[in-house]
């Protein structure tokens, strides 16, 4: 018979223990090598020792790799992910802005500890610059620059390069929680008004309403030819309703302003509120014009005795 006590032997460290040590943090230009590592500054992810990829792969944690930084002198802390594991032992290497972030400076201690964060389904960003703006399709630009970051924690302030300028953003809200991954995910992304930003004022409008709408009345006297305008006469010799009944004035047939004849090549004038004067008509002119059926008639039958 065999017998054997399974609690025998300790507990491997891959149930018990998770990745948690402190680190002397350095920005990526501190970095040693011929290669230029700018690269790093654009996005979310810093470079570690190579003893921490070991360490790592001994625990169980889950992929991707995602790491949690705390500054415990100033109570401030974010989240990131893992580039390289190339750096010297004890040390590690953090974007500038993710340092300030953490009000870090070179060579302080940094807490790094493994954590597991949900999938990011919303975020918002505030532009801390107005200058944001002026890009003609900043989701895009987000979207781009989003591609170099591992996850998102509420309250930082994100620097992303776009045509050789940085633009900082804050991370107003992210869901389902205040840090989330953001590695193969569908979020949606909102903005919120630029920091600084001041919506242009419009300007008052002085005139009222009522001098806005055109007053035709005085354009009547002004217009040319108006079809069944004139008078008409009976055979009768009756002048009853033979009054003229005009057509209704159209806004096409109305003449709106007068030439500026002291117009000068550069200069722009514009006259507001002008009516054109109404002709006064000369009685001598009146007796000159043509008037329909004004003529006289002949009859065929004379009037007379019958023979």
């Amino acid at each position: 018979m065999f017998s054997f006590n399974m609690f025998d032997h300790p507990i491997p460290r891959v149930f018990q223990n998770r990745f948690s040590t402190q680190y002397r943090c350095f920005s990526v230009s501190m970095l040693a090598g011929p290669n230029d590592r700018s690269d790093v500054e654009k996005g979310g992810k810093i470079i570690m020792p190579p003893s921490a990829l070991d360490q790592l792969s001994r625990l169980n944690i889950t992929y991707p790799m995602l790491f949690k930084l705390t500054n415990k002198n100033s109570d401030r802390m974010t989240h990131c992910g893992v580039l390289e594991f190339v750096a010297d032992e004890g040390i590690c290497y953090l974007p500038h802005w993710m340092m300030q972030n953490l009000l870090l400076e070179e060579g302080g201690l940094v807490q790094v500890e493994s954590v597991n964060l949900q999938v990011a389904t919303y975020s918002k960003f505030q532009p801390q610059s107005p200058d944001f703006l002026d890009i003609t399709n900043p989701k895009a630009v987000l979207e781009n620059a989003l591609r170099n970051f591992a996850c998102l924690t509420t309250g930082d302030v994100i620097a992303i390069n776009y045509n050789e300028k940085i633009y900082e953003l804050r991370v107003m809200e992210t869901k389902p929680d205040k840090a989330v991954s953001i590695i193969e995910c569908d979020m949606n992304v909102d903005f919120d008004a630029p920091l600084g930003y001041k919506e242009p004022e419009r300007q008052a409008q002085h005139e009222e309403s009522t001098e806005g709408e055109a007053d035709h009345s005085g354009y009547a006297g002004e217009l040319g030819f108006r079809a069944f305008s004139g008078s008409g006469n009976r055979l009768d010799g009756k002048k009853k309703g033979v009054e003229p009944s005009p057509s209704p004035i159209k806004p096409g047939d109305i003449k709106r302003g007068i030439p500026n004849y002291e117009f000068k090549l550069g200069k722009i004038t514009f006259i507001r509120n002008s009516r054109p004067q109404v002709r006064k008509v000369e009685e001598d002119d009146a007796g000159g014009r043509f008037v329909a059926f004004s003529g006289e008639g002949q009859s065929l039958r004379k009037k007379g005795r019958k023979p």
